[in-house]
């Protein structure tokens, strides 16, 4: 692991965490009742969710791999969430064996579950940073023992903008990319996506009015607001679309008929 072993926040089950919400969308079973409960009442208000959460994983999927055949071999995994197979590292490294992945997240859940990331391909490395997205400068630091960020790389932050806050004074989602962007060597990428109200406002408000009773606060962007996030970088075609029609698969052509998904995602280029 990399830096110094991190000691975890002691695991607190009485609140849901957004991280393990998700894990139930996906079926997986690293989340606890009070998790499951949040789950069921915004699925029950947003019905897209379960299959706004599979989306997001499989517009992952695409990202990572049209990045690797691009010639991208370093990736920056922030808001990592709880291991599902496949994962970033294993979709990267499934196209070029070389590529080398640090993962960063502050559930301690996933850090118990640190191990299983860091099972990558013997050419290339994978590790794993114990931080918040909110502490630029500790991830990067702590990624640069894996990663030259002289170099080009990847930078994904799928499914998390929309739990921060625009405010200066409080997570200053936009100062705070661009932190993180101005790190980047020119060449390197931009992956994001956004749970947006453009497409179903009065589920989506619902579900964020669920998240903020549930201690979570939540904050869907419309195309505009999205779209600033890309300031200054270079939109990969089609550009900022709805989450499923981004360079779609067979098997996202498919779900598109199941009805909209209401998450934008892009994929940005640091000139």
């Amino acid at each position: 692991m990399t830096g110094s072993e991190p000691v975890p926040a002691p695991l607190d089950t009485s609140r849901p965490h957004p991280a393990r919400v998700y894990d139930w969308w996906l079926g997986g079973k690293d989340n606890y009742p009070v998790d499951e409960e949040l789950a069921r009442k915004i699925l029950a208000a947003d019905s897209t969710a379960v299959r706004g959460a599979r989306a997001n994983r499989r517009f992952m999927h695409r990202a990572v791999r049209t990045l690797a055949e691009a010639g991208i071999r370093q990736f920056l995994d922030i808001g990592t969430g709880i291991p599902t197979e496949p994962n970033l590292h294993q979709v990267a490294q499934a196209v070029a064996p070389e590529a080398r992945i640090v993962y960063a997240d502050n559930d301690p859940i996933v850090l118990r579950h640190a191990e299983a990331l860091l099972h990558g391909s013997a050419q290339g490395a994978t590790d794993y940073v114990h931080a918040d997205v909110r502490d630029p400068e500790t991830i990067l630091r702590l990624a640069g023992e894996s990663l030259d960020f002289d170099r080009p790389l990847a930078l994904s932050l799928v499914a998390l903008t929309h739990y921060l806050g625009d405010a200066a004074a409080g997570d200053d989602v936009y100062g705070l990319l661009k932190r993180y962007t101005d790190m980047l060597a020119p060449g390197s990428f931009l992956v994001l996506s956004q749970v947006t109200p453009d497409l179903n406002p009065e589920a989506v408000g619902k579900a964020a009015e669920l998240f903020a009773r549930g201690g979570t606060p939540f904050h869907p962007r419309s195309l505009p607001d999205f779209a600033r996030f890309f300031d200054g970088l270079e939109l990969l075609g089609p550009g900022i679309i709805p989450v499923t029609g981004w360079r779609p698969d067979p098997e996202d052509v498919a779900a598109q008929t199941e009805g909209i998904v209401p998450v934008y995602a892009g994929v940005a280029r640091k000139p």
